[in-house]
């Protein structure tokens, strides 16, 4: 399958520090990962080069054929989907929740003097109704719960029909509730073969939807493993990764992790 992503021994040094440690990485267009590891093991780092916001401090990073520093990255960032909670404080709390993911079109939060046709209206709706969010559409951002939050996010992240769809920790902060919702919604979605690519970031194996088939283990910006869940997500992998003693255990596709006892 062709490749979305490749990362050849990618270095990202701030401080005289390595956040990202001679990373080498490949995403096909037909996989969807999960990004796991501690606080500071360079996860969020990873998913912002993936963006094309972060150029390495060495190393490669190719995207979508692209090789960053080589291509105009307003050009390439279009075809990447891209929700994280610092998109969602850019949005205007006043904007609908339809004119939220219709601006996605046109790479903007908020509405100003953008002209939109018919087909991007009904577009939007399509794609506010496959997130369960058609009812909301006139409500403002501001209004909405955590979880419809992260679920409108999501929704203009994938309005553009994107090649690679990124998402920062999109169930952070949600309840057992909202979070097993969205979990099922992007389950559903990973599954679809007109998906693109997609990489998540979490810090909790309890969040991996079905559907997601490989995972990369990142620890001090290093890469413990990286390969297919069934392979890589191990409770030896996971106790080097979080450096703690640490179970797995899996059923129905689900995993669930605690410290040895």
């Amino acid at each position: 399958m062709p490749q979305v992503l490749e990362f050849s021994d990618v270095v990202v040094r701030r401080n005289a520090r390595n956040i990202v440690d001679g990373v080498d990485w490949a995403v096909s267009d037909d996989q969807r990962w999960v990004v796991l590891g501690p606080n500071g093991a360079g996860k969020t780092t990873v998913l912002q080069l993936a963006a094309s916001l972060l150029h390495p401090t060495s190393g490669v990073v190719e995207i979508l054929d692209e090789r960053l520093g080589r291509t105009d990255v307003f050009e390439l960032r279009p075809r990447i989907g891209f929700a994280s909670s610092a998109m969602a404080r850019r949005v205007p709390a006043e904007e609908t929740v339809l004119d939220v993911v219709l601006t996605a079109a046109y790479a903007v939060t908020g509405r100003w003097r953008e002209e939109y046709e018919d087909i991007d209206e009904r577009r939007a709706m399509r794609v506010l109704a496959e997130w369960k969010l058609d009812g909301l559409a006139d409500r403002t951002f501001g209004t909405l719960s955590d979880g419809e939050q992260k679920r409108v996010q999501i929704a203009r992240a994938v309005m553009t029909d994107p090649e690679l769809l990124l998402l920062d920790e999109p169930t952070a902060s949600l309840d057992l509730g909202a979070r097993e919702e969205l979990l099922g919604l992007l389950g559903g979605y990973a599954r679809a073969a007109s998906t693109p690519a997609m990489i998540m970031v979490t810090h909790h194996v309890e969040e991996i939807p079905v559907g997601f088939t490989h995972v990369l283990l990142l620890r001090e910006g290093g890469v413990v493993a990286a390969g297919p869940l069934a392979e890589a997500l191990t409770a030896e992998n996971l106790t080097a990764t979080f450096g703690t003693p640490i179970t797995l255990s899996e059923a129905d596709g689900r995993y669930a992790a605690r410290a040895a006892s």
